[in-house]
């Protein structure tokens, strides 16, 4: 039975959450890198630059929306907690917490994240841009 005067192994922790993050991030991978060739491929070298347009663009502004929500989220608990509509332990407080746990991960891993793919379909349509004009 657990008593619960264990101390935790925090590595132990760390090691699982980043090994199913990244077992999770192997379809989304492919799935950039696989898009990006196959548009250069089948569809030509315009189509490919017109690919890299479109990703930079919805990439930006999605990471801009999600930065910004992520922001404004975490500032509302913030404000909340200064004494603000009834401060900590109020019904805001609480819809506060809520709403800056879900914006936590946008702020801090979905907005930064986009720019990975931004990147990854810049460079891989350079890169194989010979391949495209055939």
């Amino acid at each position: 039975m657990l008593k619960g005067t264990g101390k935790p192994d925090y590595a132990a922790c760390v090691d699982i959450a980043t090994q199913a993050a990244l077992k999770e991030m192997v379809i989304p991978s492919i799935l950039v890198v696989a898009l990006t060739i196959a548009v250069g491929l089948v569809l030509g070298a315009e189509a490919a630059g017109a690919f890299i347009m479109v990703t930079t663009i919805t990439g930006i502004m999605l990471a801009l929306t999600l930065n910004n929500a992520g922001g404004a989220w975490d500032n509302a608990k913030k404000y909340i907690e200064s004494g603000a509509h009834g401060g900590k332990g109020s019904f805001a407080h609480k819809a506060a917490v809520v709403g800056d746990t879900v914006g936590d991960p946008c702020k801090d891993t979905a907005g930064p994240s986009l720019h990975v793919v931004i990147k990854l379909v810049g460079t891989l349509s350079l890169v194989l841009a010979p391949l495209f004009l055939m």
